[in-house]
């Protein structure tokens, strides 16, 4: 059993780790915003802090669809259908998205005016969502090519490409946001432009890579964009599902004072660099369970679903001990302002507990996704954020003056009981998969 367990994980983490290092890359991108932008004011950092959270609201519905083409053509690879003439199809799917997006984040910018936010805040928070607002050609492309890529589990670098970008963005930043040399200092467009230009540099940094690698011949086939929009929808709704849960938060407490936002902004930036890992490793068992899937391989399939969902509890299991152990220590690595750090602080008590039960929706997810049975992870992500996160959050936050604390209980909760709705379903489709075996 423990040969057969070391085949398995090795065999998911010589596709997780690649992602991994690019994930790491992709939050320490905003990270390194937030780093840059608490340095530069509190204010500086709760204006991106509403706008990230307006803009990733929108933005996701995108994303979740793209995420599809991995899981996709990893079932078609199993049934040993050619992939990789779906190459400009997924480009065309991709921009076809975005232009969409940029005109859903263009047209929500005059809402903010009626969104009560403080005054001063008002002007940076549309400047910031302007500019990003085109930004988001070169952030779906390069989600669509690493994707693409990762369904024939060329993971290496993709994934290299986003880490190094990390160290351009954070560059780019404190040179726009503080000004260097003929660079003037621009404050919140700085870390917009900056923004704009790490999303090109990614997508563009793929697309080469992909004409070097492969030859492609243009393909047009309509049935694959249906087949990506019906694996991508519940997957694209249940991502929204989640993200808008988060950054209502942020949302809803800016509106109560900015410095709530800044705070949950930060603390998202810490637990979103740990649900990386547990993030990549069900990349990973979507990719192996998908092709297993394909291919009819039952035992494969339920072995990578044990194997992945140990890996990403694990994980996160020992991030909670880290959040629990150093609260102080690592809010204070991005601001020293007082009273974002006493707000913060208990937040990563609860935070701790959260993060074991994300390990565990997020691999269950990833089965799913393999199986190509992404309703399931929409329902119980409706079910657990939308009627009980939510309300117990407002509830505690604004009846019993928790604030911020209050949300996060709610969150917790909603983790725990996405758990239960996840793992009853999956052992019952396992179950019946058992029966078409027999």
């Amino acid at each position: 059993m423990s040969l057969q367990f070391r085949y398995y994980a090795k065999e998911l983490l010589n596709i997780a780790l690649p992602i991994i290092m690019g994930n790491l890359g992709f939050i320490l991108i905003g990270a390194g915003d937030v780093l840059v932008a608490g340095h530069h004011s509190t204010d500086t950092l709760a204006a991106i802090s509403i706008a990230t959270a307006i803009t990733n609201c929108i933005q996701t519905f995108g994303v979740g669809l793209i995420s599809s083409v991995s899981p996709l053509l990893s079932n078609f690879r199993g049934e040993r259908k050619s992939a990789k003439k779906y190459f400009y199809p997924t480009i065309r799917f991709a921009m076809l998205l975005a232009f969409i997006i940029m005109l859903a984040v263009l047209a929500f910018i005059p809402v903010i005016d009626y969104l009560h936010f403080a005054p001063k805040l008002v002007p940076m928070i549309k400047e910031y969502m302007f500019i990003t607002a085109f930004a988001t050609f070169g952030a779906y492309l390069h989600s669509a090519l690493k994707e693409f890529l990762q369904a024939f589990e060329i993971v290496v670098f993709p994934n290299l490409i986003t880490a190094i970008a990390v160290f351009l963005n954070v560059a780019l930043c404190f040179a726009m946001v503080f000004g260097f040399g003929p660079i003037p200092s621009m404050g919140v467009v700085g870390l917009a432009v900056a923004s704009f230009i790490i999303r090109y540099f990614m997508g563009f940094a793929l697309l080469i890579y992909c004409f070097t690698l492969m030859n492609f011949k243009d393909y047009k086939d309509f049935e694959y964009y249906k087949s990506l929009i019906r694996i991508g929808i519940p997957i694209s709704c249940a991502v929204m599902v989640e993200f808008i849960a988060f950054n209502s938060v942020a949302i809803l407490m800016g509106r109560v004072d900015g410095v709530y936002a800044a705070a949950q902004n930060l603390v998202c930036t810490l637990t979103t660099i740990s649900f990386m890992v547990p993030f990549a490793v069900s990349n990973a068992i979507a990719v192996k369970v998908g092709f297993a899937n394909g291919a009819g391989n039952f035992k494969d399939l339920k072995r990578y679903s044990f194997v992945g969902i140990v890996i990403c509890v694990g994980f996160m299991l020992l991030s909670a001990l880290v959040f629990s152990s150093f609260p102080h220590f690592l809010v204070g690595l991005f601001s020293q302002d007082a009273n974002l750090i006493k707000i913060s602080v208990p937040i990563l008590y609860i935070l701790a507990v959260f993060q074991v039960f994300d390990g565990l929706q997020i691999s269950l997810a990833g089965i799913f996704k393999g199986m190509k049975r992404t309703g399931i992870v929409l329902l119980s992500n409706f079910i657990a954020y939308w009627l009980i996160s939510i309300p117990v959050g407002c509830t505690l936050a604004f009846h019993y003056n928790l604030n911020l604390k209050g949300f996060w209980i709610g969150l917790a909760s909603a983790a725990v009981i996405l758990c239960a709705i996840m793992s009853g379903m999956l052992i019952k489709n396992i179950k019946n998969l058992e029966t078409i075996n027999d």
